[in-house]
């Protein structure tokens, strides 16, 4: 049944099934409409949301929601650090946001640890 179903256009995972009128991945749980064009897939995977499901876009600020250690910095980002001016990237090792942290410099963060203030 999956040979004649088109694979996944988030993760391309060849084992997806037909659930009503929608197709689903098995292993991304992302669903979508067979007659949806590609086009249309392409700008909903685009939408970057935080940990708490607000969309993000360029120029937002944000706050940290989890104190995390940074590579080669004696100190922690803490819980609630505001973030402003980020800009949205497309994803480097999981990392979907550029910005510059007061008292860290330019970092990448993922948009799962902030949260649009």
């Amino acid at each position: 049944m999956s040979d004649t179903l088109s694979p996944c256009p988030v993760c391309n995972c060849e084992y997806t099934y037909e659930l009503g009128e929608l197709l689903v991945c098995p292993e991304c749980a992302h669903e979508w409409s067979p007659t949806e064009d590609e086009g249309s897939a392409a700008e909903a995977q685009s939408v970057i949301k935080d940990a708490v499901g607000n969309i993000l876009s360029d120029g937002d600020t944000v706050s940290i929601v989890k104190t995390m250690k940074v590579k080669g910095s004696p100190q922690d980002l803490k819980i609630g650090t505001k973030v402003r001016n980020i800009r949205l990237i497309s994803p480097v090792n999981g990392h979907d946001i550029d910005a510059k942290v007061d008292g860290f410099g330019p970092m990448k963060l993922k948009s799962s640890i902030v949260k649009k203030v």
